[in-house]
């Protein structure tokens, strides 16, 4: 490769440290829900105190649910398969995306296949997508949660890589790098791949976000864990009918989710740069 198209490569801006300040409120909020389980002071499924009791009866800090168990010790064990899901499905969403999306745009024929297929998935619906699923694999459980959201994920975030990669295949590095002879997977993965880093990151963060969204939706609706398993979404409806007896109950795994989905776009905000945030949520 000439000296001139390596100066036209574009050069990606490392965030500074300063920067990444935003970001330590999630780290803290995920690493406290993976050790949580540890730190929980009674089992999920033995009862405490009286059902709906008040915070503090029982050894139960937030009070008990709708059969007595503590709340506190179950929003710790609850956090960590939904924030493991939702990781699991945001770094694959993300890693399929970003392969089509630089392939596509090298190569007309499946960029334009690849469009056609997006456009016809981000037509469905999120919730009649798990929903059809769930009825189609009946006990799947939490998989089949994760695995519809990673079908109807990708293909938006197919398009916001292919938008973030069309202008780099037509920079001179690539097309110096294509008339050269360099195969097409040289193209996607050394040329332009390394280039998108920041488009990436935003990415992940936006999937992260939305993974949380769409499992903590579906445990609601109790289409992924099912009773008595110990999960957020699970636990606000099983103790909606008690909220004012126990508000805990409900409001502290509400505020748990929230604080997961704003914390980790936060901290995705931090470390991409200003234009890319732009165009990830076009």
């Amino acid at each position: 490769m000439s000296t001139t198209a390596k100066a036209a490569r574009p050069r990606t801006r490392r965030p500074r440290p300063r920067a990444l300040v935003p970001a330590v409120p999630a780290l803290l909020l995920v690493l406290l829900a993976l050790t949580g389980p540890l730190l929980a002071a009674h089992p999920v499924d033995r009862p405490v105190t009286a059902p709906y009791g008040e915070a503090g009866t029982g050894g139960a800090p937030l009070g008990g649910d709708q059969l007595g168990r503590d709340v506190l010790s179950r929003l710790l064990h609850g956090g960590s398969a939904l924030i493991g899901s939702a990781l699991a499905v945001a770094a694959v969403v993300t890693f399929l995306a970003t392969l089509l999306g630089c392939f596509a745009v090298l190569g007309p024929r499946l960029g334009r296949l690849v469009e056609r297929a997006a456009d016809t998935a981000i037509l469905l619906p999120s919730v009649l997508g798990i929903m059809l699923l769930a009825l189609a694999w009946p006990g799947g459980g939490r998989l089949a949660v994760s695995a519809a959201a990673v079908v109807l994920g990708t293909p938006y975030a197919v398009r916001i890589v292919a938008g973030a990669a069309a202008p780099l295949a037509a920079t001179g590095f690539v097309e110096a790098a294509t008339a050269s002879g360099e195969r097409l997977a040289h193209l996607a993965l050394r040329e332009i791949l390394p280039n998108l880093r920041a488009t990436v990151l935003a990415l992940f963060g936006l999937r992260f976000v939305d993974a949380v969204y769409v499992i903590a939706m579906a445990g609601f609706l109790q289409l992924g864990p099912r009773p008595p398993e110990a999960d957020w979404a699970l636990m606000i409806r099983e103790n909606g009918p008690g909220i004012l007896l126990n508000p805990w109950a409900v409001l502290a795994p509400g505020l748990a989710i929230g604080l997961l989905a704003v914390g980790v776009n936060l901290a995705a905000n931090a470390l991409a740069p200003a234009t890319v945030r732009r165009a990830a949520l076009r």
